[in-house]
């Protein structure tokens, strides 16, 4: 997708420091003479943005412009009929932004459209979340049909919606920004749902190498005799089964030992050094999961966290999420998931103990980590894969997430 600069969403505000933002609205010209089209390739990004559904304003440039419009949700793309510059389509962003973003009352963007129901009739209103006001839109505007036959998603059933940045369906464009610092935007469309990638996998049956060899270390940061001897300890650990505990590693049932022979350990071996290798995604790394058998082992997730992720986890987490919703499939998985990320931050990057809660925070906006699951891990301190004093301190960097997560039940409950 091509990069696009980012705005106010209220472009009237011309306050650098305004927290509202956006990316700028692109558009692309394709097809000719009756067939002629333009396409938005960034929608889904300026949705998220809005907390809205990507169809949503597609569907108002259609009703402004009478035009037909059409949606590839799969494949990401959103389609107006006609040939329509950027300008144009970006003041009528500003217009939908207006009728069915911004509170009337107050003018922030923090907010729901929900439907209330009255015996036969059906209202869509802007919940603010900001001033508690909710304020009508234009019942009589015809994208106001296509709402009510397209209705948002709950914000009762997925917080993530309601509080922060995922799936834009409802809910403040910032509401969770005061509870984890710095959080950055995440993309998390269905462009890579788990139905694709396994179509992607067998469109995309690949001719991969099975020889593979240890990634080299970089020992130039710190080359003291404690720190050398660490990171020999560590990269033994990772790549050799990575059994993490007395009681001899995750506790998989498969027979398979823990040791630089097992198939985790090859797995694990091969996404390390041929991750950065070009053609390789998503698709082959779950080819390669499959040769070793481990595609739906709990222990291949915590193998798969170590070896692929880097300094830049959270946004490597929206890079693989159609990778990481294929092989995270179970409570278990997610256990695995969370313990892989105690040994990345804990011993592997332990500059990024301070981001565990953007980290979590990417995890549950890509739908891989359950609230219940990550609650409970949080409260409970474990030596399963890292030590006590590194669990703990993980845990501790944890606790914005966590009064978030809870912090949005209790406006659940009031909202009830």
């Amino acid at each position: 997708m091509a990069s696009a600069g980012i705005v106010n969403i209220r472009r009237d505000v011309d306050d650098k420091f305004y927290r509202y933002r956006m990316p700028l609205l692109l558009t692309k010209i394709e097809g000719k003479g009756n067939g002629i089209k333009t396409v938005v390739p960034n929608m889904s990004d300026v949705a998220r943005a809005l907390s809205r559904p990507p169809t949503y304003p597609t569907k108002f440039f259609g009703c402004e412009l009478g035009a037909q419009t059409s949606f590839d949700e799969k494949n990401d793309r959103y389609i107006v009929n006609g040939a329509h510059d950027a300008s144009r389509l970006r003041e009528l962003l500003d217009t939908f932004i207006d009728k069915f973003v911004l509170c009337r009352s107050c003018k922030n963007p923090e907010t729901d459209l929900i439907i209330l129901k009255s015996g036969r009739n059906e209202d869509v209103v802007r919940d603010c979340k900001a001033c508690g006001e909710r304020t009508d839109v234009d019942m009589k505007h015809k994208l106001v049909t296509f709402i009510l036959k397209n209705p948002p998603k709950n914000p009762k059933k997925s917080k993530k919606g309601a509080k922060g940045e995922a799936n834009g369906n409802g809910g403040g464009v910032h509401a969770s920004a005061p509870s984890v610092p710095g959080e950055e935007n995440g993309s998390a469309s269905g462009a890579d749902s788990d139905d694709e990638l396994t179509k992607r996998i067998k469109a995309e049956a690949a001719d991969l190498s099975t020889e593979t060899k240890l990634a080299n270390q970089d020992w130039s940061a710190d080359t003291s005799p404690e720190a050398v001897k660490a990171r020999i300890k560590a990269l033994e650990s990772k790549v050799g089964g990575l059994s993490l505990t007395p009681a001899g590693g995750l506790g998989d049932d498969d027979g398979s030992d823990d040791d630089v022979n097992s198939p985790y350990a090859q797995f694990g071996r091969w996404v390390e050094e041929n991750k950065d290798e070009e053609g390789v995604g998503a698709v082959q790394i779950y080819q390669k999961a499959q040769e070793f058998s481990v595609e739906k082992k709990h222990k291949a997730v915590f193998t798969l966290v170590q070896a692929l992720f880097t300094v830049e986890v959270v946004k490597e987490i929206d890079t693989y999420k159609a990778l990481l919703a294929k092989m995270i499939t179970s409570e278990k998985h997610q256990k695995a998931l969370l313990g892989g990320i105690e040994r990345l931050v804990g011993f592997d990057y332990p500059e990024l103990i301070p981001t565990v809660p953007k980290i979590l925070m990417a995890l549950y906006q890509v739908d891989v980590l359950e609230e219940e699951v990550v609650t409970q891990w949080g409260t409970h301190v474990s030596k399963k894969y890292v030590d006590k004093e590194t669990s703990k301190r993980v845990r501790k960097a944890s606790e914005p997430f966590l009064k978030w997560l809870e912090e949005a039940d209790d406006d659940e409950s009031e909202d009830e």
